[in-house]
């Protein structure tokens, strides 16, 4: 293991803003968070979601007002229909009710869904950049909300993008040598896009034309290919990661298969200025490799996803890059696949400059129930018992944070393997054990028994009784089943892509959450279908609910947990919102109950030198949705500012000419493409 000198965690994250601006040692301006900017997805390279910034304070969050607001990008699309005529921006409107109605309805040359805006933006030299769900990219003028350019790659005319009803783009990369300056996105088709950032021209000398084919040289990629839901098999989300000269690209590939041959989700690192391949990691390793011995019966031959569809980390200091990987496909049944199947559901770190595996761990072994690491590891320098520690965090979908060392991969709090429940599907052969971490305890409820369910009234829970009858329950990874497993978390956490924020003066940890359930239901395969999987996962043809629209589980319904990383414990939980369309219902109403949680979205926390930022659907001045700023010791709300829609995706903060922001993307008006939004004090 190579030794490095210690380095506090400031920095770190200045040697880390060094590389990703391609610094020689040049005296070049270097954009960071530290000088009002935000320059990558997570603020740094160590995903912290943090800012010094303090003009905006509690004192004065509520002062804060919309400084300006500007459509999507998709706004400015013009797409072809089938058979002549275009597609206007609200006409597409319309056909993205008519695709969540009845998703049969999707067809070739469809128009894009273009109204989950959840890109976060960067900010540099006072220009904002993202991508729309369309994969069109941006540049904003960050003082008035003026578009400054937009290129759009045209990926929809490959169809929808892969399990999604809704398209999906997180956001965009940055690069600069100090002389030019560079933004890669990936697409809904499957290219990394790279384009000039003045301009917004593809960059000629990077892949072809200004696109890379991501596709090209995975095993099993074919160009067109659909899932059983006739959405493409292979596409990209989340935005890139750019550590030096090279593009780490995440990938979406679909669980929704009914073959056990699957794309391999291998991570790969492309040079940013040719496009061309510098190393490749194999998520699935191949014979001779560490961890082949996983993959029982010759599986690893067709086994395939396994990969980072999410946001990464990197300490440049250490030369590491971490990856959260997610499960293999498809999710629900692993039959074809027996074994722990390493490196699926694990955290690992690899050498930036070769690619070469350096510690892992696996946080789900045999995965069978979705559980994703869901976004980027959380790097931060703690203090635990008296030694400082150079630490990662990963949260996780089943409300657990694992903890190491980063630069050896210890644990920093024992992790036990621990029996779970036995799967009765034929073929298949659950993992006897999870490992589960001593410290810190979970930040969200897991599993589902009777005690679980609501009890607002005796009614209620015997209507809670009644319709979890039907299914199976029971403890965090009781298996799926024919019948329908009511798991908790569900599939979309727990945690999921909005993350966790970190505060590196305190080192405590944020994580937001939700106390939700999904049903994990398999069933053997119908021939007609033509494939070769002897059980596959489906929709669950029900769920259980209770009638007047009560949540089947006691509250809260979402939370904030904040924890303190030096020691592993919990510093305080408190519901997010007051769940009032809750708490208002006919039923429950007269109980006077206190806040519920529950007014979320996805978006994720942002943090500044004395704040914590939420966002929240409901409880604005005029019942709408809101900021919230949050008292970072105590979780107490201290004030809160309207928003002109829901948030969508997570807020960052930056400043210009002395002046602070707050920028995210929301909802738009009824009928409206989203917007992004600046925020900022009169």
């Amino acid at each position: 293991m190579k030794t490095m000198r210690s380095f506090g965690f400031r920095s770190c994250l200045l040697v880390a803003s060094l590389v990703a601006a391609g610094s020689s040692g040049a005296q070049t301006r270097v954009p960071s968070t530290a000088t009002g900017e935000w320059p990558t997805y997570g603020g740094d390279l160590a995903s912290t979601k943090y800012s010094p910034l303090d003009q905006i304070s509690g004192a004065n969050f509520s002062s804060l007002k919309v400084m300006w607001r500007t459509k999507s990008p998709d706004n400015l699309l013009s797409v072809t229909q089938p058979g002549g005529g275009e597609w206007t921006a609200n006409s597409k409107l319309v056909f993205d009710q008519l695709l969540l109605d009845d998703p049969n309805r999707w067809r070739d040359g469809a128009p894009p869904l273009t109204g989950n805006f959840k890109a976060t933006p960067l900010m540099v030299g006072g220009v904002l950049y993202v991508n729309s769900p369309a994969s069109v990219g941006a540049a904003v003028d960050a003082r008035t909300g003026a578009t400054l350019w937009v290129y759009n790659p045209k990926s929809y005319e490959a169809g929808t993008t892969t399990m999604s009803l809704r398209w999906v783009q997180k956001g965009v990369a940055w690069w600069s040598d100090g002389k030019e300056e560079r933004v890669f996105w990936g697409t809904g088709d499957g290219y990394l896009v790279g384009v000039d950032a003045k301009t917004g021209r593809p960059l000629p000398g990077f892949g072809k034309n200004g696109r890379v084919d991501l596709m090209e040289g995975l095993p099993r990629a074919q160009r067109g290919a659909r899932d059983y839901l006739n959405a493409l098999t292979y596409s990209v989300q989340s935005p890139p990661f750019v550590v030096g000269d090279l593009i780490i690209t995440p990938a979406s590939i679909s669980s929704l298969i009914i073959n056990k041959e699957q794309i391999p989700g291998w991570i790969r690192a492309f040079d940013v200025r040719t496009g061309a391949v510098k190393w490749t990691f194999k998520t699935v390793p191949q014979p001779g490799e560490f961890g082949n011995e996983t993959w029982k019966d010759g599986s690893w031959a067709y086994a395939g996803k396994v990969t980072a569809w999410t946001q990464l980390s990197a300490d440049v200091e250490l030369g590491h890059l971490y990856v959260p990987t997610n499960t293999t496909a498809p999710d629900y049944y692993g039959g074809h696949r027996l074994g722990d199947n390493l490196f699926a559901e694990s955290i690992l770190a690899l050498d930036l400059a070769t690619g070469k595996r350096l510690w892992h761990f696996q946080t789900v072994h045999h995965g069978l129930w979705d559980y994703d690491n869901p976004a980027a590891p959380n790097l931060i320098d703690i203090t635990v018992r008296g030694k400082p520690v150079k630490a990662i965090a990963q949260i996780t979908k089943q409300g657990f944070v694992y903890t190491f060392d980063r630069v050896t991969g210890k644990p920093i709090w024992p992790i036990k393997e621990t029996r779970v429940p036995d799967s009765d599907i034929p073929g298949e052969v659950a993992s006897r054990t999870q490992p589960i971490p001593s410290k810190p305890a979970p930040f969200e409820y897991q599993g589902v028994t009777v005690d679980s369910l609501a009890d607002f009234t005796p009614e209620i829970r015997k209507a809670a009784q009644d319709a979890v009858a039907p299914f199976r329950i029971g403890p965090l990874f009781t298996p799926p089943s024919t019948v329908g497993t009511v798991m908790r978390p569900g599939a979309t956490g727990g945690g999921n892509w909005s993350g966790a924020a970190v505060d590196p003066e305190t080192g405590m940890l944020y994580v937001p959450s939700r106390n939700a359930f999904s049903i994990a239901r398999v069933i053997p395969q119908d021939p007609k279908l033509g494939g070769n999987l002897r059980y596959m996962q489906v929709p669950a043809e029900r769920t259980p609910a209770i009638p007047g629209g009560i949540p089947l589980l006691k509250p809260p319904y979402s939370r904030m947990t904040a924890i303190n990383m030096n020691t592993g414990d919990h510093a305080w939980m408190v519901p997010t919102g007051n769940g009032d369309r809750i708490r208002n219902l006919p039923a429950l109403k007269p109980l006077n109950l206190p806040p519920l949680g529950g007014d979320v979205t996805m978006s994720g926390p942002l943090l500044t030198k004395t704040l914590l930022i939420y966002a929240l659907t409901a409880g604005g001045s005029k019942g709408g949705p809101r900021l919230v700023a949050y008292d970072k010791s105590t979780g107490k709300e201290l004030a809160s500012a309207d928003l002109p829609g829901s948030a969508i995706g997570t807020p960052i903060t930056y400043q210009l000419d002395g002046k602070q922001y707050i920028s995210l993307t929301v909802n738009g008006p009824p009928g409206e493409q989203p917007e992004l939004v600046a925020l900022a004090l009169p």
